[in-house]
């Protein structure tokens, strides 16, 4: 039987296997997981053993097969795990609206406290506070229309990572828009930009911030297969 340790370490080969064959590097792979970037490197690297909690988070947010994880054995990833378990009993875990947000009145977004259609009870992002469709195509390909999103609000206007993509809930002033743009910096700090990562969609918009009634980051989206 395998020590403990070895198992560990072929455990830590495999992911570090998936990370390669996605072409990505640590801090991109392991970022949307946990903070603690050093400690995946070290584990990477041997000389830290992972954590069951760990490879589970790692293991669910690429739909890695379980097997192929702990053996080697079959294939790296499992498709279906991404719709496996994914609607929770009404009441747990985090609710899905299907509306579309430039056609909503938000006011307050007063929407999040009526009756969502179902739950979603996706560990990664447990921590937002809505799933919502994504309509039209000024956000592709980074979001194309059908996909659904996992928004989490943020309260802090002067802390925004730049170039990631919010759910933006202006007042009356903006004309009330509600939008998923991409967040730039502006030269005048009271500002910011909004941008369409669509290349056809050409021409930024500058908003003043004090406009801004609510902000979500995006945390992921869901990809749904027409059968």
């Amino acid at each position: 039987m395998e020590s403990s340790d070895l198992q560990s370490n072929k455990i830590s080969s495999r992911i570090k296997e998936v990370r390669v064959s996605k072409g990505m590097g640590k801090d991109e792979f392991y970022r949307p997981i946990t903070p603690h970037i050093s400690n995946c490197i070290a584990i990477e690297n041997g000389t830290r053993k992972i954590g069951k909690r760990l490879s589970a988070d790692i293991a669910d947010y690429y739909h890695i097969n379980p097997n192929w994880l702990q053996t080697g054995e079959g294939e790296m990833f499992d498709e279906n795990l991404a719709n496996e378990g994914l609607l929770a009993m009404a009441g747990s875990g985090v609710p899905f609206y299907n509306v579309n947000l430039s056609d909503t009145s938000f006011e307050g977004f007063s929407m999040l406290k009526e009756a969502p259609e179902y739950y979603v009870n996706y560990r990664p992002f447990n921590d937002c506070d809505a799933y919502l469709p994504i309509y039209g195509d000024s956000m592709y390909p980074k979001y194309a229309s059908g996909e659904i999103i996992a928004v989490r609000e943020i309260v802090n206007f002067d802390i925004i990572q730049w170039g990631e993509a919010y759910l933006l809930i202006a007042d009356e002033r903006a004309n009330n828009i509600t939008t998923v743009k991409l967040l730039f910096e502006h030269a005048n700090a009271k500002k910011i930009i909004l941008r369409s990562s669509n290349p056809n969609f050409r021409g930024d918009t500058v908003l003043d911030k004090e406009m801004i009634k609510r902000l979500f980051i995006i945390k992921g989206k869901v990809t749904r297969h027409q059968l």
